[in-house]
């Protein structure tokens, strides 16, 4: 009986069996992944010496060239934003004292440029790395890594701070430790949100990727092979066909991706619904499909998941008789106290420093009018994400209510959301200046066209864990209209929302570089605000003053979050318990 449910002889039968039809269809695949993917990496470690002309070619010819290397990039960071996601939201959900410093921080970072972490980081990556391009796509990589990150953070860490209290209970029952419960609980009940978070950071790494494979900094310009580079070639020489071109290239790689990674991890994610019916609002994938009737696909995985159940005894708790809650803490009320003063004291050290190099650096005069601009861009992301609530929250419940659509648009959003603004250039400028129109008003709704869909990804995942049994319980109760909406949907998708919103609101400021200052060949429109201020002086390669914006800009979306969005998050936190 042992031997018959022994996953390890059960691998080796299935080994010892041979390679059935499904083995032999999926061999093919999994080989030209392998070899694209070690082509693609050895491309990335060749020789290269700062101030070498990288010239990009806009022969369509190159472009699946491009779009490996691109695609190689975009999952490299995304793997990093998982892993940092993973560790940050552990972390901050778990204790209080690091909460504190935390989630301010992580205001902080999505609120920085990839422009400004480009112009502090490429230069360490090239020295860690001389002479080799690896320090450059390292550079690079970091730069979509700074796209992708905060927004995955901010869903797993809200994901986990609503886990319902009768899952938490039933966790203190059986014992089980911050490692364990991490595991099976936390994680697994955030998997939906997460995922969906996931394919937006993909698309998000999509529409910052001119501004991290084109590096530009105080005049040095450095050029990835990629479809970003690409793009920039292709604005620079006012080349429609070659936009065209990358366009298509770009969905093509983004319909790749769906189907042989977002696409198999949804469909196997449902088994992570917490309801016992799915019905017809399973997923679905032909991937998956066909690897679960592989016998050696099967065999791998079954490895794979035994290492992980044993992985999972790390750090249990031991039985002694005593209540959990009981036994002392780590950490005394003392060094809680300590902590707490510590952290004003560091905000008030940043302070002092802020306004020694607001004197000494750039004046006062200058300051103010940052401020006075850093405004102006604040009501444009009040607005625009106030607009795209009422757009996209209906249509991400009506989605994510009906999953046998949600996987027919899935692509489509995705290629949607992924969409450069760069690529918008030649109809915004050619409308803007034949109509005559005003860039301070014409412009802006570029800022939110790439970051809207954080909105309805996130309003999607929360209406697709809305358990049937409500569902049907509604319907029973014959609730209809506005009332229906006002007692089940938007409560149930609200927590998702503000995430969904966060990370929009802190994305429209980061877009505001590329939205606020447009160029076409050799015609340019500038609207007045912070991020156009920012483009510039990183043209002319002001460090003072792009420090001065960058950190005007901070300073206004941790107030925004923190006087706004923060008592929405406790308001959503409240409401789901």
């Amino acid at each position: 009986m042992f031997e018959l449910f022994n996953p390890r002889r059960n691998d080796q039968s299935l080994l010892a069996a041979g390679p059935n039809r499904w083995d032999w269809i999926l061999l093919p695949l999994v080989l030209v992944v392998l070899a694209a993917l070690a082509f693609g990496a050895m491309q990335m470690t060749r020789p290269f010496i700062v101030g070498q002309a990288t010239p990009i070619s806009l022969d369509p010819v190159y472009l699946p060239y491009y779009l490996l290397r691109t695609i190689l990039r975009m999952f490299t960071a995304l793997g990093c934003s998982l892993l940092f996601s993973l560790a940050f939201a552990a972390i901050a959900a778990k204790y209080r004292a690091a909460e504190k410093v935390m989630i301010p921080l992580l205001d902080i970072l999505q609120s920085v440029p990839i422009l400004g972490f480009q112009a502090i980081a490429i230069a360490p990556f090239i020295a860690l790395f001389p002479g080799n391009l690896l320090g450059v796509e390292c550079a690079a990589i970091f730069a979509i890594f700074t796209s992708q990150a905060w927004n995955m953070a901010f869903s797993l860490y809200q994901s986990m701070r609503t886990v319902p209290p009768e899952l938490l209970e039933a966790s203190r029952v059986f014992r089980l430790s911050a490692w364990q419960r991490f595991w099976r609980l936390e994680l697994p009940f955030a998997m939906p949100g997460l995922l969906w978070n996931m394919m937006m950071s993909m698309s998000g790494g999509w529409f910052f990727l001119v501004a991290a494979e084109a590096i530009s900094v105080a005049g040095q310009d450095i050029r990835l092979p990629g479809i970003g580079a690409y793009i920039a070639a292709a604005i620079e020489a006012e080349n429609g066909r070659a936009i065209a071109w990358s366009i298509c290239a770009m969905l093509a790689g983004i319909l790749l991706y769906d189907q042989l990674f977002f696409r198999p991890l949804l469909a196997w994610a449902d088994k992570f619904r917490f309801e016992e019916s799915q019905g017809d609002t399973a997923q679905h994938s032909w991937l998956l499909d066909w690897g679960r009737r592989s016998r050696w696909i099967r065999a791998l995985t079954d490895r794979f998941w035994e290492a992980m159940r044993g992985a999972l005894g790390w750090f249990s708790v031991q039985a002694d008789g005593s209540s959990v809650q009981a036994r002392p803490r780590k950490f005394s009320r003392l060094l809680a106290r300590a902590w707490d003063v510590l952290v004003p004291l560091a905000s008030l050290l940043a302070l002092v420093s802020l306004v020694v190099f607001v004197h000494g650096d750039v004046g006062w005069g200058e300051a103010a009018h940052v401020v006075g601009l850093g405004t102006i861009t604040l009501l444009r992301v009040l607005l625009l994400i106030a607009l795209a609530s009422v757009v996209w929250v209906p249509i991400g419940v009506w989605i994510g209510l009906r999953p046998q659509y949600s996987q027919r648009v899935q692509a489509v959003a995705q290629f949607l959301a992924a969409f450069p603004v760069n690529l918008m250039f030649p109809l915004v400028v050619y409308l803007l200046v034949t109509l005559k129109l005003n860039a301070n008003i014409w412009l802006s709704p570029l800022m939110v066209f790439g970051t809207q869909w954080y909105i309805l990804f996130n309003v999607v995942a929360g209406a697709s864990t809305i358990p049937n049994e409500l569902r049907l319980a509604t319907d029973n109760l014959g609730l209809k209209g506005w009332l229906k909406w006002k007692r089940v949907y938007l409560p149930a998708v609200f927590p998702a929302y503000i995430t969904g919103a966060i990370t929009a609101s802190g994305g429209s400021w980061n877009a505001s570089i590329v939205a606020e200052y447009v160029t076409w060949g050799k015609t340019t429109l500038v609207a007045d605000g912070l991020g156009s201020y920012i483009k510039q002086m990183t043209d002319v390669g002001d460090f003072h003053r792009i420090a001065l914006g960058i950190g005007v800009m901070c300073v206004f979306v941790m107030l925004l979050n923190r006087f706004f969005w923060r008592k929405l998050y406790l308001l959503a936190e409240d409401r789901s318990r």
